[in-house]
């Protein structure tokens, strides 16, 4: 069954591929970054998992600074694959978590992005895309990944969507926090 509304307690945040050489290429760079921050953020303060990905870091960098100074840990998982699910370290970490929700952010939306969020629908876990917190080179490339996905059976929604979500309620220290971050 389809999760519409991502819970707490079901969910984790997976950051793929934000990296230094391949952030550079990318025209939404700082909105993507600024809205996983804005994720990590929620993350952090509700106890939701971050799982981040690096796409062979010895050519494409490390994880842009901003989000790696964000984490509470950096401990990416290394990989070759495009589908982060082709990494047998991805899956011991995802399964480890046993969370029924991937909430998915990062680069490039029409490639590793897609195929994890394919490979993740397979496994039969719920994915909701956060499309202003992904990325391609190309609009072009980053509409056809996003309609892939959708068609696919991911649910296409945004940042704010996913924090006031999360959320669930105004009023709370919490909600004064995010509410402050994305003004």
């Amino acid at each position: 069954m389809i999760n519409y509304f991502p819970d707490k307690k079901e969910s984790l945040l997976l950051i793929v591929d934000i990296q230094e050489k391949l952030a550079v290429t990318m025209e939404m760079r700082d909105t993507v970054i600024n809205n996983c921050l804005h994720l990590i953020e929620l993350a952090k303060m509700q106890n939701i998992p971050v799982l981040l990905t690096e796409q062979y870091p010895k050519g494409l960098g490390q994880t842009v600074g901003e989000i790696r100074e964000a984490l509470a840990a950096y401990q990416p998982v290394e990989k070759v694959a495009f589908d982060c699910c082709g990494e047998p370290a991805f899956m011991a970490s995802i399964k480890a978590l046993n969370k029924k929700t991937v909430i998915l952010a990062g680069m490039e939306t029409h490639i590793c992005v897609l195929q994890t969020c394919a490979s993740l629908l397979d496994k039969g876990f719920n994915v909701h895309l956060v499309q202003d917190a992904v990325c391609s080179r190309t609009r072009d490339n980053w509409k056809v990944g996003t309609e892939f996905m959708r068609d696919a059976g991911a649910i296409i929604t945004c940042t704010e969507t996913v924090l006031f979500q999360l959320l669930r309620v105004a009023g709370t220290e919490e909600f004064k926090a995010i509410s402050k971050r994305i003004k």
